[in-house]
């Protein structure tokens, strides 16, 4: 993962917002974070436009994995890669709709399929898919950069 050195150490001022301070986040609380939910969203191009879809994930050695279902858009995707993978973004947050309290991580790099038969059914076991049919594989996200912020009460 490439990012400013900096930035695993340490995290900038916080900023009050509305009785709310946001916070940012090292890279490695981002990471720590991302790795205690299950639910987030993929976004990629699709004919020469965002597009978005909720997948679940699990963090293996610091990469994101989702799986893929038979005939998805993010397989044809995949399918039409070629060398170092596809640019995606991976977002998950966790906000309390009443306290408006959280935070929230984007991850940014390049999505590859998993071809290796013995990864492939290690994730199998590891991530269960949340909607119906057979998944055919796994993507793997190394990301690049990564931010997020974290949304807290203000001390004043």
């Amino acid at each position: 993962m490439k990012s400013d050195p900096t930035l695993t150490t340490t995290s900038s001022p916080a900023v009050s917002v509305m009785g709310r301070q946001i916070e940012e986040l090292s890279v490695d609380e981002a990471l720590r974070l991302l790795g205690t939910v299950e639910l987030g969203r993929i976004v990629f191009t699709r004919h020469a436009l965002p597009a978005v879809r909720p997948v679940n994930h699990l963090l293996d050695a610091g990469d994101i994995i989702v799986r893929v279902q038979d005939g998805s858009t993010l397989r044809a995707l995949l399918a039409a890669q070629e060398g170092a993978g596809v640019v995606v973004a991976y977002e998950a947050d966790v906000i309390d709709h009443g306290t408006h309290l959280g935070w929230s991580v984007v991850a940014t790099g390049y999505a590859t399929a998993v071809t290796a038969p013995g990864e492939i059914e290690r994730y199998a076991h590891l991530l269960q898919p949340w909607v119906e049919g057979a998944a055919s594989g796994a993507i793997r996200i190394r990301p690049d950069l990564v931010t997020g912020f974290r949304l807290r009460e203000s001390s004043t």
